[in-house]
């Protein structure tokens, strides 16, 4: 699953522009990306979408795990890209007043519009309710809210990174963005959730924890890993 944002929805995190900053790397635009993940995945699966001026989605069922199924939906201006299986499904189902059929992606569509609509309901508190295998991309076009967060054991990889252009992209395949980040590139944080809502990134565990990005090494592909303070070890998803 790819998600692509302008500035206009969210400001590149300083983290991964200083990264990019200290070995620059070459990138590509935007839509060189878009356009890669289309030809990579096959043109026949592929599907893409443009949310307004600022935001593309795109996803596939190509090579997905039949465990860690990919899906996307969208209702009332919320679009949702969601990979994963939650263990709890059946009991958010009835939390949330869903019917039987209601998958994880319907799921994130109504989480999320409890968490905007009962202010101050907190972020953390829709995560942290997960249970299960999972990475999801929420975006709201009726308020510009970007929602994105992944589960509290890495098991479903993420990566977010900055293109030539200076769009932010999420994506579940490193190689795919790599080429697009150069080194303006980082695993997005198991456990973490970030929303421009809240203003930033975040661990829904210990929301008041700060999150401080780590220089990586040259030789890794990333050029900065983010760390929990007070969590026991760095928070990186891998493959």
């Amino acid at each position: 699953m790819l998600g692509i944002f302008s500035s206009a929805v969210v400001s590149p995190p300083e983290e991964l522009v200083a990264a990019g900053s200290r070995t620059p790397s070459p990138k590509t635009t935007a839509g060189t990306l878009l356009k890669r993940f289309i030809e990579n995945k096959g043109l026949d699966s592929a599907v893409s979408l443009q949310v307004g001026e600022h935001v593309r989605l795109a996803y596939t069922h190509h090579n997905e795990s039949p465990w860690h199924p990919r899906s996307f939906a969208a209702k009332d201006e919320i679009f949702c890209l969601f990979e994963g299986a939650l263990d709890n499904l059946g009991s958010l189902r009835q939390q949330y007043g869903l019917a039987k059929s209601a998958n994880e992606v319907i799921l994130m569509i109504e989480a999320y519009k409890a968490l905007r609509d009962r202010a101050p309901y907190p972020p953390n508190h829709v995560v942290g309710h997960l249970s299960g295998a999972f990475a999801f991309i929420v975006f709201d076009k009726s308020t510009s809210t970007l929602f994105v967060a992944s589960d509290q054991n890495g098991k479903i990889p993420l990566y977010w990174g900055i293109t030539a252009d200076g769009y932010v992209a999420f994506a579940d395949d490193a190689d795919l963005l790599k080429g697009a980040c150069g080194k303006s590139l980082a695993s997005f944080p198991q456990g973490c959730f970030y929303s421009t809502s809240v203003g930033g990134l975040r661990c829904y565990e210990n929301p008041k924890n700060k999150i401080t990005a780590v220089p990586a090494d040259d030789e890794e592909i990333w050029g900065a890993t983010f760390k929990v303070e007070g969590a026991p070890s760095v928070l990186a998803a891998t493959e």
